[in-house]
């Protein structure tokens, strides 16, 4: 922002000055401040009205704004007047991928590179392959060719260079389209092998789930009959570590469904079009492999309140969850939907409507006996002695499984470094672990001091009586 306001300050002096204002103008793209960025490239076509570097940066910005067409009209336009200027062109293989034109996308890329070779990017061309952009490809671009192969099997022939090597390879069908979705980073669907049996404490958790989930997943027929489709949208919500994972997985366990966890890093994308592309990708593949649990840890980081987002490729990657959601386009029959978050007041209210994730669980820290039992867990396989699981519990309240992997890390740091001095093993003994409890402050206090201001001020529908319920408080 400094850097800004000394650019504005130079532009003060000097307001004809071309170089200085595209330096301004590409500042306040960069800082999402896009009507300020508007109005320096319009100074500059003011001076100079065919500039295409400042014709190219309003198209950029119309698309950023979520007037695509018109920024394509307007790219279009400049590469119709400035045949020679590359970043139109590579803007303009942009906005083809976001259309899924591998073809044109690839025509554009090329000219662009052949103008620059700077703006290569390989990354891009290979989302351009994908997209069935092959050099060359021309109007059938989108089309799969096998390669002849020898009497060994090898596929035959030499390149020219490396990018037909390239091509040669994508064109084989290497990457086929569903196959695993391991090109966007996720594993084939699993059968997860965790059930509520493996799953300490959280009774009522499990028990909430059983009425909302299982019982319509398992009994489709008489859902059916009145008119109810199984699955749906679910989130769970609750402080952090107390095991929102865990407790989706075994629902999948459950159900004996297949299991895909979707984390933030999987759809995101830097390309135009390119998130929302792998959203609706993951959607497909977990209905085609149905009955299906899709889980998003940390939802809240996809599903944000679209009020605060200044970009609309936000908006508009959220837009595309909804309509998944809503199964607008596919029937989401037999796919069960999993949010898990630790601020489900930052999601967009849309995704709280009727239909999507309109059954909130809450999942609390894990109680007394929940936590007698994580401690035998995290005792077992550790040199333990004098151990009382149910004092140790006690002394853990409102502690999350994680806070007590804690305490266990520090009680073995402790019995190590001993254990290093003496040369001999070093017992952890429970009173060492008593002592370490007392050194460990529970995450889930802060936690529930932000949840408690929403709870009590910010519940009008009533979402979040089941934190004031767990807090003893009694809702005004």
């Amino acid at each position: 922002m400094k850097d800004l306001k000394a650019l504005e300050a130079a532009v003060a002096v000097s307001p004809d000055n071309i170089p200085l204002l595209l330096l301004l103008a590409t500042g306040y793209v960069e800082a999402f401040s896009f009507d300020e960025a508007r109005e320096r490239y319009e100074q500059v076509l003011r001076l100079e009205p065919a500039h295409p570097v400042a014709k190219t940066g309003i198209a950029e910005i119309l698309n950023l704004s979520g007037k695509g067409s018109e920024a394509i009209l307007r790219v279009e336009q400049v590469c119709a007047e400035s045949p020679e200027h590359a970043p139109a062109w590579f803007l303009r293989a942009r906005f083809a991928m976001a259309e899924d034109n591998g073809a044109e996308a690839r025509e554009f890329y090329d000219r662009a590179v052949s103008l620059d070779p700077a703006l290569s990017d390989e990354v891009f061309l290979k989302k351009i392959r994908e997209a069935g952009g092959r050099k060359g490809a021309g109007a059938e671009g989108g089309r799969k060719r096998i390669l002849p192969t020898d009497a060994g099997g090898n596929q035959a022939g030499a390149y020219r260079d490396r990018e037909d090597a390239d091509d040669a390879f994508f064109e084989a069908g290497e990457l086929a389209e569903g196959a695993s979705l391991s090109d966007i980073g996720l594993e084939f669907l699993q059968k997860t092998d965790v059930n509520f049996e493996r799953v300490g404490g959280m009774k009522q958790v499990k028990e909430d789930i059983r009425m909302k989930i299982l019982y319509p997943m398992q009994n489709k027929d008489l859902f059916a009959a009145y008119g109810k489709k199984a699955g749906g949208g679910v989130l769970l919500y609750g402080p952090p570590g107390c095991g929102k994972t865990l407790i989706s997985r075994a629902t999948a366990g459950e159900i004996k469904a297949n299991f895909l966890s979707v984390g933030l890093h999987q759809i995101l994308d830097m390309w135009i079009g390119s998130s929302e592309q792998k959203l609706h990708r993951i959607f497909e593949f977990a209905r085609q492999h149905a009955p299906a649990v899709l889980f998003f840890d940390e939802v809240d980081a996809l599903a944000a309140d679209r009020k605060d987002l200044r970009t609309s490729a936000g908006r508009t990657l959220i837009n595309q969850f909804l309509a998944e959601m809503d199964g607008s386009n596919d029937a989401n029959d037999g796919l069960l939907i999993l949010g898990a978050t630790n601020a489900p007041w930052h999601l967009d209210s849309a995704f709280l409507r009727p239909g999507r994730f309109d059954r909130l669980i809450f999942v609390p820290p894990p109680d007394t006996t929940a936590r007698a039992e994580i401690i035998r867990i995290m005792a077992a396989n550790k040199p333990v002695t004098g151990l009382d699981e149910d004092a140790l519990a006690k002394k853990l309240r409102d502690f999350s499984g994680a806070d007590i992997s804690a305490v266990f890390e520090r009680a073995v740091e402790a019995a190590l470094e001993e254990a290093m001095k003496s040369g001999k093993l070093v017992p952890v003994t429970g009173k060492n672990l008593l002592k370490k409890a007392g050194e460990v402050k529970p995450s889930t206090r802060r936690w529930f001091e932000s949840a408690k201001n929403y709870a009590l001020y910010a519940n009008q529908s009533g979402f979040y009586d089941d934190v004031l319920e767990y807090m003893g408080i009694t809702k005004p």
